[in-house]
């Protein structure tokens, strides 16, 4: 439709330069005023996060306490050390060494079945939890999306829309899942290993520690170097996403037009882009982790250096008091071997869980942007209630595509209609239109390409509001209604009819559970439909796929029209509903529609006048602005822009062109 390209041309020009931009945004691993909107999410399952949180802790301590038992084994049963006092632990075991080891094996065994039921709980809780706010947050996006105005998403490509709603969702269920709790478990496992450490040898535990300056600094680097990758990660996967939903969707013109190669050329460029972010990413872990791995290792060599000096001068260390040379026992070298390996695990850990954190603070500040952008036409307090008498009118109404500044709307308000139309800086689609439609009457809309005629429509439901003048439905303001029983009065017919998946009963019901079965049959029969629907296998319930891609256009505009019909419209708009059926096919629907118009008000919009000419009265629109108005009589007798277009049609016909091939009006 000419008027929907003159729309997305100036949606177009009005949108963000950089369409990605949101995109690109990395956002910082922590961000304490989306934290608190996030958690908020998680406030009615705080039973099972307190659950989660409290088994982490216990999970954390029992996974530190093996090698304390391995500890209290060697120095109490294989190397006990002489004059080393033995641990409360030690003191409540057999001195029998089987019967000691066993209980030891037991407690050991204990400690495992209790680390893996914990990590069950935890586990299940947690992901339970991370699917009912995945489930409440989407739910939240997708009603909020619902209820945006259409030019909102004039500006708004849909890739980016299903990306809120899917991949920045995941994000922010990982962070609750893998990310917050597991920090904490991070944080509880090095403080337990570090105090017992600590209290085993402070020398030994110093030795280990020494390493963190360095792998501090290795992390940070890393952490930077990952942030950029990640931002252009972000970018190219958008870039791809928005190239392969625009592609598939007109892959009929690529493979017309021979495009593929081209295509594929486009394509492959903006893959690369997103290979060599991730390759960017891979190099950076394939060089973090190793770094961590080796400095590591020197942390446990200084410890097995150091502690195999204190386990040779044990007696001696004795004899000095133990704090120059602290005591260090086999069982304690073993321990400390065990605990430095499990040290250096979280502190890796904690680095991809920076990672999560910072997706999942970007992927916020995308999704509250969203859910913070509030619908251009709100939902009224007070809506004032029409007559449903049918009745339209346009009061000098002015509108156009572009989103006029605060200034701009007030200088509008002030300005003489001639100064508008003068002014340059604004792109009046309607200049100053002014008619009434009256109740049962039947309007038809004629002009040329970009002259405005679905925008009037457009603006009689309330899609978009204007910047001057009024339009009132039923003798109201369609600003002072409320929108869901203002759009339940209308049925619409487009020129390029929407399928949804699901079966033919249901694109004609289109969720009314209040139409019949004998209802939608009869909605078909009534626009002729019903007989081609009945051939198929499943008759009504034959499926539909996506947009119908299984059927003809013209089957999609016919059940277009039976979803009309069935909805019993009190005003009926049918946007060029004829163009895409044949001549027979058309003849029918003639006569259908003289059904549909009867005892409604219809407003037609259409490029063969033959179609309009029984119209009660007829629009014609040229640059925005209504020319003339009247019967097909009235305007012929005018010889105006009217007339022209009528002879053109009708000079085509006696040339032996077929009517749906005639110059379009």
């Amino acid at each position: 439709m000419a008027d929907e390209q003159k729309k997305a041309e100036q949606a177009e020009q009005t949108a963000p330069k950089r369409p990605g931009i949101d995109d690109d945004v990395v956002g910082k691993a922590y961000d304490s005023r989306l934290m608190r909107r996030l958690f908020a999410y998680l406030k009615p399952y705080k039973l099972q996060a307190g659950i989660s949180a409290v088994a982490i802790l216990i999970k954390s301590a029992s996974d530190v306490f093996g090698p304390y038992l391995v500890k209290v084994a060697v120095d109490t049963y294989f190397a006990p050390a002489p004059g080393k006092k033995l641990g409360w632990l030690a003191r409540h075991l057999s001195p029998d060494p089987v019967r000691g080891m066993t209980e030891i094996g037991l407690l050991y065994l204990g400690s495992l079945l209790l680390t893996f039921g914990l990590e069950f709980v935890q586990t299940y809780l947690m992901q339970w939890t991370g699917q009912k706010i995945m489930f409440d947050l989407r739910s939240q996006i997708f009603r909020h999306i619902q209820r945006m105005h259409i030019g909102f998403f004039d500006r708004n490509p849909v890739g980016r829309l299903v990306t809120r709603v899917t991949s920045d969702v995941d994000a922010l269920n990982e962070m609750f899942t893998s990310g917050v709790l597991a920090i904490f478990e991070d944080v509880f496992a090095l403080t337990f290993i570090v105090v017992i450490m600590l209290s085993m040898s402070w020398l030994l535990a110093l030795l280990t520690l020494s390493v963190i300056p360095a792998i501090l600094f290795a992390t940070q680097i890393f952490r930077t170097h990952v942030r950029e990758s990640y931002r252009r990660q972000r970018a190219a996967t958008a870039k791809i996403n928005s190239f392969t939903q625009e592609y598939v969707s007109g892959m009929s013109v690529v493979q017309l037009f021979n495009r593929q190669s081209r295509a594929f050329h486009d394509f492959s460029s903006v893959n690369s882009e997103n290979k060599a972010a991730w390759t960017d990413a891979i190099f950076a872990y394939a060089l973090y982790y190793p770094v961590v791995e080796l400095l590591s290792s020197i942390a446990i060599a200084l410890v097995i250096w150091r502690g195999g000096i204190a386990v040779l001068h044990g007696q001696t260390a004795l004899q000095l008091g133990g704090f120059l040379h602290p005591v260090v026992t086999v069982g304690i070298l073993i321990a400390f071997i065990q605990y430095a390996q499990r040290f250096f695990r979280p502190i890796q850990d904690l680095s991809d869980k920076y990672n999560i954190l910072q997706s999942a603070m970007a992927a916020a500040e995308r999704v509250f942007k969203l859910l913070d952008t509030e619908p251009e036409i709100p939902v009224l307090t007070k809506p004032i209630s029409g007559d449903r008498s049918g009745r339209i009118e346009f009061r000098d109404v002015w509108f156009t595509y572009q989103t006029l500044t605060p200034e701009q709307m007030e200088s509008v308000g002030s300005m003489s209609a001639e100064e508008l139309r003068c002014c340059t800086d604004i792109e009046w689609i309607l200049r100053g239109v002014s008619f009434t439609i009256e109740p049962d009457m039947t309007a038809a809309i004629v002009g040329h390409t970009g002259a405005g005629k679905t925008t009037i429509t457009a603006l009689m439901m309330r899609f978009y509001d204007v910047q001057r003048g009024a339009v009132l439905v039923d003798g109201i303001d369609v600003r002072e209604q409320d929108l869901i029983p203002l759009r339940k009065r209308f049925g619409v017919v487009l020129q390029d009819p929407f399928l949804f998946s699901g079966t033919i009963a249901q694109n004609i019901r289109l969720g009314s559970s209040w139409i019949t079965d004998d209802e939608v049959a009869n909605a078909a029969e009534e626009v002729n439909v019903a007989d081609f629907i009945r051939t198929l296998p499943a008759q009504f319930a034959e499926p539909v796929l996506e947009r119908g891609s299984t059927l003809s256009t013209g089957q999609k505009q016919l059940i277009s029209f039976a979803r009309a019909l069935a909805h019993r419209p009190g005003i009926l708009i049918l946007d060029e509903a004829t163009s895409s059926v044949d001549t027979e096919t058309e003849l029918r629907v003639r006569l259908a529609l003289e059904r549909m118009i009867t005892g409604r008000t219809s407003v037609l919009i259409a490029h063969r006048l033959s179609t309009i000419q029984r119209a009660d009265t007829i629009l014609v629109m040229h640059k925005g602005q209504l020319r003339e108005q009247g019967s097909h009589q009235q305007l012929l007798a005018m010889h105006g822009l009217y007339y022209k277009l009528y002879q053109l049609q009708y000079k085509d016909q006696e040339l032996g062109t077929p009517l749906s091939e005639t110059a379009t009006v």
